[in-house]
């Protein structure tokens, strides 16, 4: 039977299938039940950089009674109450989910700035996680803001953030960057230990009858999976920082594409949204017979193996592949 063992933010792993922030690891029974049925490591939902801003103006509040010292833009969020889990909540379900389980607990930070939130990072170091994703959800929607001024706020954040914890930190960026290599390289040069690629950037639309924006959240597919396996097989080998895809992994399939282009773990949430917990169970049998059947002795010895590693000019190969695509359409 082949070895799906492998390493991810410097921690020995069973296999690269991991649990993704989702709301399925808000709940400790959950966390459990994804580590039986085969989940190699979870990552926690996200603390969200506006809950602590929150919570910290409602302290001022109360401690200011009838002063309105805090921004108008406080409105723009929801409650308080209306979250499903606030700052001190979530530090204690990192502890709880470490007495229970004995796969990786990684936190998960999502937001933008440094200020709002680094020294929660060190509370999730405290509170036992493992590991902690920077997830960075940020739209420049500046006009005076440039790109290098963009790529500087995620250098700055990840580098703020490694100088509060001695735990690893990954970091879960878009691909929207004029020059990903390069940002992934600046990344790299600053400390992350990991890099996730990549973060769903969900579209609003609009409600025609009421003229509102709409939230609009769809469960990721497997063709959404294509991107993440360019940029893991042009960064493989470039790299200190170990790769991790998510978004659009579903299949067994699309777990040993993900590796072989060069990623460490495959990380997914709708597949398990859509199939239950046991679908984890599945992926890994199916690893399992595919790697037998195809003589494969571990996923170590498939990694990279579809990367461009080996490839002098990445661009020009990609510049063919988009040439050969475009003629390869026929008309019938």
């Amino acid at each position: 039977m082949g070895d799906l063992n492998t390493t991810y933010l410097g921690m020995e792993l069973e296999s690269p299938l991991v649990a993704s922030a989702s709301p399925l690891t808000q709940d400790v029974g959950n966390i459990r039940r994804l580590e039986d049925a085969g989940a190699a490591a979870v990552v926690m939902h996200s603390l969200f950089e506006e809950q602590i801003l929150i919570e910290s103006r409602e302290l001022d509040r109360f401690l200011s009674q009838g002063s309105e010292s805090y921004g108008e833009a406080l409105e723009y969020f929801p409650d308080l109450p209306s979250y499903e889990i606030g700052p001190e909540a979530y530090l204690e379900l990192i502890r709880k989910a470490r007495e229970a389980v004995s796969i990786p607990v990684i936190g998960s930070l999502n937001g933008c700035t440094p200020s709002g939130w680094v020294e929660y990072a060190k509370q999730i170091e405290q509170a036992g996680a493992h590991a902690i994703e920077l997830n960075v959800y940020f739209l420049a929607t500046d006009p005076g803001m440039s790109a290098l001024d963009v790529e500087n706020k995620y250098v700055e954040l990840l580098r703020e953030v490694k100088a509060r914890v001695s735990i690893p930190v990954a970091i879960k960026l878009g691909p929207y960057f004029s020059a990903f290599a390069n940002m992934a390289h600046r990344l790299d040069a600053a400390g992350a230990d990991g890099l996730v690629l990549f973060n769903r950037f969900y579209q609003p639309d609009f409600d025609l009858e009421y003229l509102e924006v709409t939230p609009n959240l769809q469960l990721s597919n497997s063709q959404e999976l294509r991107l993440r396996l360019r940029w893991a097989a042009v960064l493989y080998s470039h790299l200190r920082a170990e790769i991790a895809i998510t978004g659009g992994v579903h299949e067994f399939t699309d777990v040993l594409k993900a590796v072989m282009a060069g990623a460490n773990v495959a990380m997914m949430t709708s597949a398990v949204l859509r199939h239950g917990f046991g679908h984890f169970t599945r992926l890994r049998r199916e690893m399992h017979d595919w790697l037998e059947a195809n003589d494969y002795e571990s996923i170590n010895q498939m990694r990279g193996s579809m990367s461009m590693k080996s490839i002098g000019d990445p661009a020009a190969f990609e510049r063919a592949n988009y040439l050969k695509v475009l003629s390869s359409y026929s008309m019938r």
